[in-house]
């Protein structure tokens, strides 16, 4: 996993086990609901859906936020004293709903061709199981995506992680023309890294960084289209508009 974070961006630090779910169901409103059509032409992401074998990924909904609640309160981190927790997790569970809440907001103001940041929700069936974030800044001078993602400890281990990755992946490289991805980890983060490695990134140095006072240090990787291994399952992509192309600085 990398990070998402809720301020700022959808990766995680991983949370204390001893987390107990105590919101509501974390299945989400079944997809198979019409989206407004008037609501998709106001903010064109909501349309957009990326299917890949047994998962679905999609912008979160005002429909979907229960779901994510009671998501953000289940447990990330084996280790909460681990370098790879997110700082936005590392707190009080009502305080990083809230945050976390409100950051999905921030974000949906924010597409625009200058920069953007697309949080998928990962769907196994109907369940929300985990975040996938696309982003990218002056796309369409630069051709540079980078992600961040999260799932929850009981969904780790069992290959999702690489596939909703290799998904955004065909997003952003087939049908966006991306030129390169982007993404990082912390050096002890070894699912993480793996994950990137077998998606055919390639590292690309290390980084020091601060958070929460603790110096930690970051793999980088990049990939191009050419080095990108692809998932053995077919990917769909629905919903990617013009006008949608035009909010991302995509068009053409």
């Amino acid at each position: 996993m990398s990070p998402t974070t809720p301020p700022p961006a959808s990766g995680t630090r991983e949370i204390d086990t001893a987390v107990v779910d105590t919101a509501p169901s974390d299945t989400a409103p079944s997809d198979t609901a019409v989206v407004d059509t008037a609501l998709v032409d106001a903010y064109p992401p909501f349309g957009l859906r990326i299917s890949a074998g047994d998962l679905t990924l999609r912008p979160l909904r005002d429909a979907d936020l229960p779901a994510y609640t009671a998501l953000l309160r289940r447990p990330v981190f084996a280790d909460m004293s681990s370098d790879q927790v997110f700082p936005w997790y590392d707190m009080d569970p009502e305080q990083r709903v809230s945050s976390a809440v409100q950051f999905q907001w921030h974000l949906r103001s924010k597409v625009r061709p200058e920069g953007w940041a697309i949080s998928f929700g990962i769907f196994l069936g109907e369940q929300l199981i985990g975040m996938q974030d696309l982003i990218a800044s002056h796309f369409a001078v630069r051709g540079v995506v980078s992600s961040g993602s999260w799932l929850t400890l009981d969904q780790q281990g069992k290959g999702h992680g690489k596939l909703m990755r290799q998904a955004v992946l065909v997003l952003a490289f087939d049908h966006l023309s991306a030129r390169r991805a982007e993404t990082s980890a912390v050096v002890s983060n070894g699912p993480s890294c793996g994950v990137s490695r077998a998606c055919g990134y390639r590292e690309d140095g290390l980084e020091v960084i601060e958070e929460n006072g603790r110096a930690k240090t970051v793999q980088r990787f990049s990939l191009t289209p050419e080095q990108f291994r692809r998932p053995r399952v077919e990917v769909g992509v629905e919903g990617l508009t013009d006008a949608l192309r035009a909010r991302l600085g995509a068009q053409g």
